[in-house]
Parts: structure tokens; C-alpha cells; sequence
């Protein structure tokens, strides 16, 4: 299929940095006027349900933001604060990277009363956030009219898009996410050590990879017509955050990072990363809106 590019809005309050997107090639995203069909009577909810919910997933495309705005620089203790359409979270900016990890324990989505479909991810990953290709890895929620879907997946961009591997991934999950880079090779891990059928390791060669990047993010995936409305994740919280570039290995704060407020057009928060802890290598996002 070939990739559908977005152009997302990243407002730097320094400027804006190019971000890729995970894109959707089915669905209604938000803010389009038709929302997406019901499911059949005839069918069963939770089957039609998984069965779109799959073949969605199974299109995502990377896509990637080119413009760029010029605002105010907002500076913290030498942390730089941006925004964006679609990412919460931190990315850590430079050259070289070779590693990335986390761990956290799997939201728990809160899907009644919703209607259509709300999807979040959160992952890990080299490149993306300054460059045209990303390597990623992790879980995500989908809210498909009021019940909840949730999996484990990876992409490689160029090369792929997103796959899914595990889809019993479960509230309270205990997860490790990593991606490590050896020269051009890329071994992608996800752990779920509640559920061991939604663990995986896999590796890929890269095409050209920047390296410039690593990032630990909650994201508002996109459509043909936008972004998504965010699932109700309540929070979450990534720890034991760990990144090595060229021969020092520290965390999110041992490099320049940048902290990250998805916002919607009009600039109201959707998800809000809270200050990372003392070591550096904790910090949590709280859900505040779904569009």
C-alpha cells in the first residue's frame, strides 16, 4: 500500500521539529463528519470489532510532518517544551543512537459509552522525531464502540508497516519495550511477561537510517483524514527509561530531550507529560481529552 504522508502541526515553543506519524488507511479520523459505521446486528460486535480493529492496525503507514513553525523558545532547566498533534511523551535529540528501553504497566482504557473508533499507542524507538525513517516498538489501545481492543506491535519505516503480533495484551500488563541498533541491524522487543504470547524479538536490517533520535511516547495514531481521537488512557507511566548514543549509555535527561504536549488545532491538551523524576529515567503522561 503505498504511504499516505501527513502533515501534523509540531508547535515548538523553539521550532518545529519533523515528526513521523503512525497513519491509518481505514476508519473516520477525527474531525471528518461522518463517523464510522456501526457494527451489524447481524454480526457479532466483539468479532467484527477485532476483525477491524486488525486490518486497520495492519495499514498503518508512516507519515511525515514538513512543516515548520517558527514560536517562542520555552526552556526548563535546559529542557526544551514543543507540541504536537499526535505525540506526548519525551525525545532525546543527537547522533549515534544505538539503544532504547522502557518498561511500564499497560493502561487501563476507559472505552463505555464511546462510539466509533479512539485508538492510543505508546512505544519506544529510534528515529522519527527529526528524520524520515523510524524504527519502533510496543502496545496499543482501541476503542471500538465502547469495548477495548489491545496489542503488541513494531514497524520499520521505509521498510514496513506497523505489525501486529500479540493481541491479548491486557490492563495491568507487565511490559519492557527496547530497540537496539548494531551497525544498519535493528533487533525490535516487546515483552509481556503477564501474557507471554504477546511477546516477540525480532530483527531487521535498516535503509538509511538517521540515527538522530530516541523517543519514549504516547500517540494519537492517524487516518486519511487526521488524527484520531485519543482513547481514554487515564495514564501512562514509563520507567526504567534507558538510551546509549555513540559510547555513553544514560538516561532521558543524560542527552538534550525535549518534552512533549500533544494538543489538538486549537491548541487544547489532549495528553500532558508530567516532569521526569529525579534519576531522569521515569516520567508519566495523563490523558486529558480525546480531541
Amino acid at each position: 500500500m503505498t504511504p499516505r504522508f501527513r502533515r501534523f502541526l509540531i508547535y515548538p515553543l523553539a521550532a518545529a521539529i519533523p515528526v513521523i506519524a503512525m497513519t491509518i488507511g481505514l476508519g473516520t479520523a477525527a474531525g471528518a463528519s461522518t463517523a464510522s459505521a456501526a457494527p451489524s446486528a447481524s454480526v457479532s460486535r466483539a468479532a467484527q470489532a477485532s476483525a477491524a480493529a486488525q486490518a486497520a492496525i495492519k495499514q498503518f503507514m508512516a507519515g511525515h510532518h514538513t512543516d515548520q513553525h517558527v514560536g517562542s523558545t520555552k526552556k526548563i532547566d535546559g529542557l526544551t517544551q514543543v507540541q504536537s498533534t499526535n505525540w506526548s511523551g519525551y525525545a532525546d535529540t543527537g547522533s549515534g543512537f544505538s539503544k532504547v528501553s522502557s518498561s511500564w504497566t499497560e493502561p487501563t482504557p476507559s472505552c463505555s459509552g464511546t462510539s466509533g473508533d479512539l485508538l492510543a499507542a505508546f512505544w519506544v524507538g529510534i528515529d522519527g522525531y527529526s528524520s524520515n525513517s523510524v524504527e519502533q516498538d510496543g502496545t496499543m489501545i482501541e476503542c471500538y464502540y465502547g469495548t477495548a481492543y489491545q496489542y503488541s506491535w513494531w514497524e520499520m519505516y521505509p521498510l514496513n508497516a506497523v505489525q501486529i503480533v500479540g493481541e491479548t495484551v491486557a490492563s495491568g500488563d507487565h511490559i519492557a519495550a527496547s530497540v537496539v541498533r548494531s551497525g544498519s541491524s535493528y533487533t525490535l522487543k516487546v515483552t509481556d511477561s503477564t501474557h507471554t504470547a504477546n511477546s516477540f524479538t525480532v530483527t531487521e536490517n535498516g535503509s538509511g537510517d538517521a540515527n538522530s533520535s530516541a523517543e519514549w511516547i504516547a500517540e494519537a495514531p492517524s487516518g486519511s483524514s487526521g488524527v484520531y481521537p485519543l482513547a481514554h488512557f487515564s495514564v501512562w507511566t514509563a520507567g526504567s527509561d534507558s538510551v546509549t548514543a555513540g559510547s555513553t549509555t544514560g538516561t532521558i535527561s543524560s542527552f538534550p530531550d525535549d518534552e512533549i504536549t500533544m494538543v489538538d488545532g486549537s491548541g487544547n491538551v489532549e495528553a500532558q507529560p508530567g516532569p521526569l523524576n529525579s534519576s531522569g529515567n521515569s516520567f508519566s503522561v495523563t490523558w486529558k481529552r480525546s480531541t
